[in-house]
């Protein structure tokens, strides 16, 4: 026994010597790339999986488009009446479904307005449970109205900041008024994120507290397709945590290029 432990520990010996400093670099190499590729995968994922599983949620229930006679326009004009809010427009959009409590009308894209998909009488509901919240005052949502009109158009004047920045920091030779202006940028491209995160407490209740309820009390929904809707009402909700990491992507950006 003896033996074999000095023949193999001989021979451990000989491999470390034989071990050259080129594959201890390709070693370190590998680690340091493992290091950086793992946690940017992880991110990436964290970043744009929300996103990723909405669109695949609304996409899978948006076939068949004829699943129910009704359409999605007259779904909300039917739910609104039935809360009196006949003053409440539903109206066809290029933007992205949404409520405007401003303009109190009920937006839907093409598919949602004209289809009958379950998707679209699901959507339809979401949105008519956001006039529902601001007919009945709610106050997450009056708070998401103000930060919105408040913030409108500052993504784009950060971007804009953010392309100038460096110019002005030359220009000036004074680097201090480029970071300044770089942080300025940045904080206000942040505000977009930051108006995303705070919806989702008025996106949970539009789709849990407001539109299923409607969809059972009115018996909209085919039975075997309720558990399908609870998802996409959880869709729905979460389609502005997708946008928000988006911008937070957004953010990397232009951090990476002002970098180079």
């Amino acid at each position: 026994m003896l033996i074999n432990m000095v023949g193999t520990y001989y021979y451990s010996l000989r491999i470390r010597q034989d071990y050259s400093e080129g594959d201890l670099m390709q070693d370190w190499r590998y680690d340091c790339f493992m290091a950086y590729i793992i946690p940017l995968v992880v991110l990436l994922v964290l970043i744009l999986g929300p996103g990723i599983w909405v669109n695949r949620v609304l996409a899978k229930y948006a076939e068949p488009a004829d699943r129910y006679a009704g359409r999605g326009a007259s779904l909300a004009r039917h739910l609104l009446d039935k809360h009196g809010l006949q003053s409440v427009a539903v109206e066809q959009t290029e933007l992205g479904d949404h409520y405007d409590p401003i303009d109190k009308v009920v937006r839907l894209t093409p598919d949602k307005h004209d289809g009958g998909s379950l998707t679209a009488i699901t959507v339809a509901a979401h949105e008519v449970g956001h006039a529902v919240q601001d007919q009945t005052g709610y106050g997450p949502l009056r708070w998401r109205t103000r930060l919105v009109r408040s913030t409108r158009g500052l993504e784009k004047l950060g971007a804009a900041i953010l392309i100038i920045s460096p110019f002005l920091g030359i220009v000036t030779r004074v680097p201090a008024i480029g970071l300044l202006t770089f942080a300025g940028g940045f904080l206000t491209l942040g505000i977009s994120a930051l108006v995303h995160f705070v919806t989702l407490p008025t996106e949970f209740d539009a789709s849990f507290s407001r539109a299923l309820p409607m969809l059972d009390k009115h018996r909209v929904l085919k039975d075997v397709d309720r558990p399908h809707a609870r998802r996409l009402l959880t869709a729905a909700a979460l389609t502005y945590v997708s946008a928000s990491l988006m911008s937070l992507l957004n953010i990397a950006r232009w951090l990476a290029i002002l970098r180079r």
